[in-house]
C-alpha cells in the first residue's frame, strides 16, 4: 500500500494529489470531522494562513493575493470535508478510525488511469476538490487575486454546515464551487431536497407450531449517488427487496428488516429475516427468481443475486402486520418521478429508499426507513414528499419530515460563468457544457445564507461511482480540471 501511495503522491499535478492523499489519511464520515478540520487549521498555521472556524466546524482559509493582484476581487474556492461512508461487505474498514486504502488502477471499461479506493468509497467526492483548492492556494505558479477557501462540514448527511454559515463569514461574492464531477461542464444549477422519515412499532410475537424460516438477502446491486446516479435506472436494494416479499404472498411473518446506510446512496444490499408456514421456503425462491430476472431486464443490474438461505426465528410480527408493512415498502415511490419541462435531459425530481433499520425489544420490531426526495420544483417536492407521508400513514407508520435545503436557481446570464465559459472555449478549444444538476449543492443554500449576493458557478473533476464502494476519480480529469481552475484564476485577476 506504501508503493500505491508513493505512486498516488507522484501523479500530477503533484500538490493536488500530495494534498488529496493527506486528506484520504484523515477519519471524515459526516457528523465525524474533528480530525479533518483540525488537520486542515494545523495546515493553515504551518502555510502562514489565517483560519477561521464557526460554531458548527466550518472552516475559511484566507490567502493574499499574488503579488500585483491585490486589488482585484476576493474568489471564494469552496469544498466540503466530509465524505460518505460506504464499503462492500466483507470489506473490514471503520471509517471513524482507518485511512482510506488509495489504489491506482485502469477504469475496466475506457482502460483510463483512476484512483480508487480499496472495497470503500474514495471520498474524491469532495477530497479533492478540498485538496484543488489548497494547492491554489500554495502553488507558486498559480496567479490569484486574493482567495477565501471555505471547506464546509456535514454536507453529505444534510448539508447541516451551509445552512449554519452566519452572514459576513466570508467576504467573497464570486463563489467557485469545486464539488462537480464532470470536467467538460460547468453548472449553474441543482435541485432541492427533503427528508422523509417513516417509522412503525410493530407487536413482537412467539413463533410456535410447524412453520419455516428463512434469511432473503439481496446483493450485487450498483448503488451510487441518488442525485446524480438516480437517471441510469439502478436497482434499490430495499426496493427490489420488498418486491421479492411482497410476490411471496399470504403467511409471511418478518422478524428483521435492513437495508442500506445513507439516505444519499442509492442501497446495494438488503437483507430480511422472515417466518412462515410450510412452503414458505419454496415460495420465496419462486419469488426472487422472477424479481431478480425482472430486474435484470428492466436495467442494467445483472450481478444482482436475491438469494434464500433458511435460517431460525423465534419472534415475529403477525402476518397481517406484515402484508401492511409490505404492501407499504412496495407502494412508496422509488427512483426517477420526471423529467425538467425545459431541460429534458435533467431529472426534475426523484425519491430515494435510502435506509430501512430494524431493531427489536422483547416485544416490539421497530422499523424506521429514510427516504431523500429532490427536485427543482418545490411544489414537486411537496408532491413527492407528501406520497411518502401519505402511504406511512395508511400503514400506520408514524410520520416525520424535514432538513429541506433549496435549490440552486441557474442564472444564466451570471458574468462569472461567462467568464468561465470563455476561459474554458481558450484553453480547450471546445464549447463546455453548460448545464444544472439534479444531485444537491452547497450552492443555493450558501447564496441565501449570504443574502443571494453571490455570483456562483461549479465545476470539478471527473468522479464515476460517487457514495458507492466503485467511486473513481480521473486522473487526467483532475490534470485538466486544475489546468483550468488556475486559467480561471488568472483571469479573474483582469475584473
Amino acid at each position: 500500500m506504501t508503493d500505491q501511495l508513493n505512486a498516488i503522491e507522484s501523479l500530477e499535478p503533484k500538490s493536488v494529489w500530495r494534498f488529496f492523499a493527506g486528506i484520504a489519511a484523515i477519519p471524515r464520515p459526516s457528523k465525524h470531522e474533528e480530525q479533518i478540520r483540525a488537520h486542515l487549521l494545523q495546515t493553515a498555521e504551518q502555510l502562514g494562513l489565517t483560519a477561521r472556524e464557526d460554531a458548527v466546524g466550518n472552516i475559511v482559509v484566507e490567502v493574499p493575493a499574488t503579488p500585483g493582484c491585490e486589488n482585484a476581487p476576493i474568489v471564494v474556492l469552496q469544498g466540503h470535508v466530509d465524505m460518505v461512508p460506504e464499503k462492500n461487505a466483507g470489506t473490514e474498514h471503520d471509517f471513524e478510525k482507518d485511512p482510506i486504502k488509495l489504489i491506482l488502477t485502469k477504469d475496466a471499461k475506457t482502460g483510463q488511469a483512476v484512483v480508487a479506493a480499496d472495497g470503500t468509497t474514495l471520498g474524491a467526492d469532495n477530497g479533492i476538490g478540498v485538496a484543488m483548492a489548497l494547492a491554489a492556494a500554495t502553488e507558486s505558479d498559480v496567479k490569484h487575486g486574493p482567495l477565501e477557501i471555505l471547506c464546509t462540514v456535514d454536507e453529505e448527511a444534510g448539508m447541516t454546515g451551509a445552512k449554519a454559515l452566519e452572514p459576513g463569514f466570508f467576504k467573497g461574492k464570486l463563489f467557485v464551487n469545486l464539488d462537480s464531477e464532470e470536467d467538460n461542464a460547468i453548472y449553474i444549477g441543482c435541485a432541492g431536497g427533503t427528508d422523509t422519515t417513516l417509522t412503525w412499532n410493530l407487536q413482537l410475537e412467539p413463533c410456535e407450531g410447524a412453520f419455516e424460516a428463512a434469511r432473503v438477502t439481496v446483493s450485487g446491486l450498483r448503488g451510487g449517488h441518488s442525485g446524480g446516479d438516480i437517471h441510469e435506472n439502478r436497482g434499490n436494494a430495499n426496493k427490489v427487496l420488498a418486491r421479492t416479499l411482497f410476490r411471496t404472498g399470504d403467511g409471511l411473518r418478518l422478524s428483521e428488516l435492513n437495508g442500506g446506510s445513507k439516505r444519499n446512496a442509492i442501497p446495494r444490499e438488503a437483507y430480511a429475516l422472515v417466518c412462515g408456514p410450510k412452503g414458505t421456503i419454496a415460495a420465496l425462491n419462486a419469488a426472487a427468481e422472477a424479481v431478480r430476472a425482472e430486474v435484470a431486464a428492466e436495467s442494467d443490474e445483472q450481478a444482482l443475486k436475491i438469494e434464500v438461505a433458511a435460517d431460525k426465528v423465534t419472534t415475529a410480527v403477525s402476518p397481517e402486520a406484515t402484508t401492511r408493512l409490505v404492501t407499504a415498502l412496495a407502494a412508496l415511490p422509488s427512483g426517477v418521478h420526471g423529467m425538467h419541462p425545459k431541460m429534458p435531459e435533467l431529472v426534475q425530481t426523484s425519491n430515494n429508499i435510502g435506509v430501512i433499520t430494524s431493531a427489536a425489544t422483547s416485544d416490539t420490531l421497530k422499523i424506521e426507513l429514510c427516504a431523500l426526495s429532490r427536485s427543482s420544483s418545490v411544489s414537486l417536492l411537496h408532491v413527492v414528499r407528501d406520497q411518502i407521508e401519505s402511504v406511512g400513514k395508511l400503514s400506520g407508520a408514524t410520520v416525520a419530515s424535514g432538513n429541506e435545503y433549496p435549490g440552486w436557481e441557474p442564472n444564466p446570464d451570471s458574468p462569472l460563468l461567462a467568464t468561465c465559459r470563455r476561459v474554458y472555449q481558450d484553453l480547450f478549444n471546445e464549447e463546455p457544457h453548460i448545464a444544472a444538476i439534479h444531485a444537491g449543492l452547497e450552492c443555493g443554500i450558501i447564496n441565501e445564507r449570504m443574502g443571494n449576493t453571490l455570483d456562483t458557478v461549479s465545476f470539478g473533476p471527473t468522479i464515476i461511482g460517487a457514495h458507492s464502494p466503485d467511486e473513481v476519480v480521473y486522473i487526467d480529469a483532475v490534470a485538466k480540471s486544475w489546468k483550468y481552475l488556475k486559467a480561471v484564476l488568472a483571469e479573474l485577476t483582469k475584473a
